[in-house]
């Protein structure tokens, strides 16, 4: 390999592992779901669940929760809503609106 054809081979791997290591970064909402919703919403967020049951809380498939703008479907997260607590500090605001988009997802799967 030439040198210049190196500099150039080297220059482009300098530029993609960055972003290879920001896309591993990039948070997926089904993890985040379940490591924060699930408990209360169950696992099809239908609110089906012991905890749910007793807070009475909605199901997120509902068309009463689907009508929320995706704004006011992250400030209940971000704030927390009744008895649902905040997440406001344990959630960073791109957790947040992946959250908000897998959450809009699971009307489809009702």
């Amino acid at each position: 390999m030439k040198p210049r054809s190196l500099v150039i081979a080297l220059a482009a791997l300098i530029v993609m592992l960055p972003l290879v290591a920001l896309a591993d970064a990039t948070p997926d909402g089904a993890t985040i779901f379940k490591s924060k919703c699930a408990m209360c919403h169950g696992p099809e967020g239908a609110g089906q669940t012991p905890t749910g049951k007793t807070m009475k809380v909605r199901d997120l498939r509902s068309a009463d929760v689907q009508k929320l703008s995706d704004a006011d479907l992250a400030k209940a997260i971000a704030d927390g809503k009744g008895k649902m607590p905040s997440y406001k500090g344990k959630l960073t605001p791109t957790e947040i609106q992946v959250l908000v988009v897998y959450i809009r997802g699971l009307a489809k799967k009702k």
